[in-house]
């Protein structure tokens, strides 16, 4: 059977899928269940940047075939990747909202001629797998290193670390870690979840009983983030003066009415913030809001979504419409341009993306609406965790 399907894959990379008038983007993300959300934000942030740029590159017609995937499942991931490629003969795979998922598709896009654009999976390590990988998402070592330097700067020199056990929380533990102890602290005991933890009652004792001033922490955005920063106000953490830290993920724009006013002062490092202030931010708010249908769920996998579009597109216009995946990823290394959350670079020696990490601050607005203040900038970040992941 895998014989066949590689044949198949073969077959398509070689066939009329080249020339094809029509180019298909295959695009994997949870579009139900539990983070149906972050699948709605992928397609909010496609269809902006196709009503900005039009549906046509040249005289080709770009189509985007969605595939659901509600939870993470690396075999499922995979094998609706091949669909995309064998039945749908799409010429490019992307979306891919958790690392699994991402990581389990990297062996068959060399020989299905198709690169791999990232929108979200965060571990250093996607990029190391396959040489078609392109990311424009960010990675945990790049959004939880400069949180580390905030902590310290705050008078906190003791954390306890408090992750996922799957490969983003294991670079967000080692990557705070590292640059906790580089500006001389500790962190004294180190926690991983099951990616399945929804009651953190237990894991706050264990935070509260660890003598730590502060504690970091990662998991991935969705109910897991809303149901931990509500655990840490309604356990007394916060009380206690016991520091919160972490990457943006715990405070996406979209949780901000469900945690309310105990989230006002709550700092996070992150790539992006809906807030954030510029002419180009401000024309994808208005057209991913429109294309959300409710602005208040948008949140950062749509940005991840519209830049991916535009290196799509770039790939598509070198190409000239034809596969030839390896063609179509040299074409964009050393890309820059600026998105919505800034200046952006396509590392032309990593294909991950570099861009400015922003501290950011829940405050409320003048109307009443939370947001995510952004109040510092660390310019031009790459990725700190590629030299450890190769």
């Amino acid at each position: 059977m895998k014989r066949f399907v590689l044949a198949a894959i073969a077959a398509v990379a070689l066939g009329g899928a080249a020339y094809a008038d029509t180019i298909k983007v295959g695009v994997i993300g949870p579009f139900s269940g539990p983070f149906a959300l972050q699948g709605k934000n992928f397609k909010a942030g496609i269809d902006a940047y196709m009503a900005v740029n039009g549906k046509k590159v040249g005289n080709d017609e770009v189509e985007v075939i969605y595939r659901d995937l509600p939870a993470a499942d690396p075999a499922q991931s995979k094998s609706l990747a091949q669909e995309l490629v064998v039945k749908e003969k799409v010429q490019y795979l992307a979306g891919f909202y958790f690392t699994p998922d991402a990581m389990a598709v990297t062996p068959i896009l060399k020989q299905a001629n198709v690169p791999m654009v990232i929108f979200n999976a965060a571990t250093s390590a996607i990029v190391t797998k396959s040489p078609l990988v392109v990311r424009t998402s960010f990675t945990t070592w790049q959004t939880s290193t400069p949180i580390a330097k905030v902590a310290f700067d705050a008078g906190v020199k003791k954390v306890i670390s408090v992750v996922s056990d799957y490969g983003p929380g294991v670079d967000a533990e080692n990557a705070f870690k590292a640059g906790f102890e580089k500006q001389g602290g500790e962190v004294v005991q180190a926690i991983r979840m099951p990616l399945s933890t929804n009651d953190f009652s237990p894991i706050m004792q264990r935070i509260k009983d660890s003598g730590a001033q502060g504690v970091f922490a990662f998991l991935p955005s969705g109910p897991t983030t809303l149901g931990f920063v509500k655990a840490y106000n309604e356990n007394g953490l916060k009380t206690a003066g016991i520091k919160l830290f972490a990457p943006g993920d715990l405070t996406q724009e979209s949780d901000l009415p469900a945690l309310g006013d105990a989230a006002l002062g709550m700092q996070t490092t992150f790539h992006y913030a809906v807030s954030h202030d510029s002419p180009e931010n401000k024309a994808f708010v208005a057209a991913a809001g429109k294309a959300i249908g409710n602005p208040a769920e948008l949140t950062f996998p749509a940005v991840g979504a519209f830049d991916g579009m535009h290196v799509i597109y770039k790939m598509i216009e070198a190409t000239g419409g034809k596969q030839d995946a390896q063609k179509a990823v040299d074409a964009v290394k050393g890309l820059s341009w600026v998105s919505p959350r800034g200046p952006v670079t396509i590392d032309p020696e990593s294909r991950h993306i570099t861009q400015n990490i922003y501290l950011r601050e829940v405050a409320k607005s003048d109307d009443g609406k939370y947001y995510n203040k952004e109040i510092q900038t660390f310019e031009k970040q790459g990725d700190p965790g590629l030299a450890a992941a190769k």
